[in-house]
């Protein structure tokens, strides 16, 4: 049952991320809080029921990586561990850089995710104009537009969770408000082995008018 799916799902991503942990430990990863990593305006809303927030972000320069072809269990792993390395200090300068994650989805039609994935993480004001040049060729220092997202709170970043938040999010916000359908974004702010208070969110994308 979905229960048990949840359950499974959360027990599965804490074990990919404790392995991740511990070799971020050796690549001396840095966390911060969000308003340290990320400039915004925010405004709270509640509709139908649920709380959430839209935020403006400006355009910024962010690290990515990107998968075509396999599911999200099946990657999802090695993407954020490029990007872990990435940000431990595996870059020209040899940085550390703070979260959150930004993991784009591009749902279908049904609400499942397809076989395509990004995973990115914003670079901090400090090395906006000068990036690190990551040593992995996969990964990809690129120029992002500005954007407005409505932002909802989940505890862990599964699959199930994930689509649960989506459509929850997408039902508060109706057939009225103009957003984009083709893709959306989750985000993990925290540790991995953060055990209570976590701030993970799902992000939809306001349409532009």
């Amino acid at each position: 049952n979905n229960y048990v799916s949840e359950k499974c799902g959360v027990l599965l991503f804490l074990g990919s991320l404790t392995a991740l942990f511990l070799q971020m430990q050796y690549f001396r990863c840095v966390f911060l809080p969000a308003s340290h990593v990320l400039t915004l305006t925010y405004q709270s809303d509640r509709t139908n029921g649920v709380g959430f927030e839209v935020r403006r972000y400006d355009a910024a320069k962010y690290a990515a990586v990107y998968s075509e072809g396999r599911t999200y269990e099946q990657v999802i792993g090695e993407l954020v561990r490029k990007l872990l390395t990435y940000i431990g200090g595996n870059n020209e300068q040899a940085m550390g850089i703070a979260f959150p994650i930004i993991i784009t989805v591009y749902p279908r039609n049904d609400g499942v995710f397809s076989r395509r994935l990004a995973v990115g993480i914003r670079i901090p004001n400090a090395y906006q104009q000068d990036p690190p040049a990551p040593t992995d060729s996969t990964i990809r220092v690129e120029e992002r537009p500005g954007m407005t997202v409505y932002a909802l709170y989940v505890s862990f970043v599964t699959v199930y969770l994930i689509i649960v938040g989506a459509a929850r999010l997408t039902r508060a916000l109706g057939e009225t408000t103009p957003f984009q359908r083709k893709q959306y974004f989750c985000c993990s702010y925290d540790p991995p082995l953060k055990p209570y208070g976590r701030r993970n969110e799902v992000w939809l994308l306001q349409e532009d008018p």
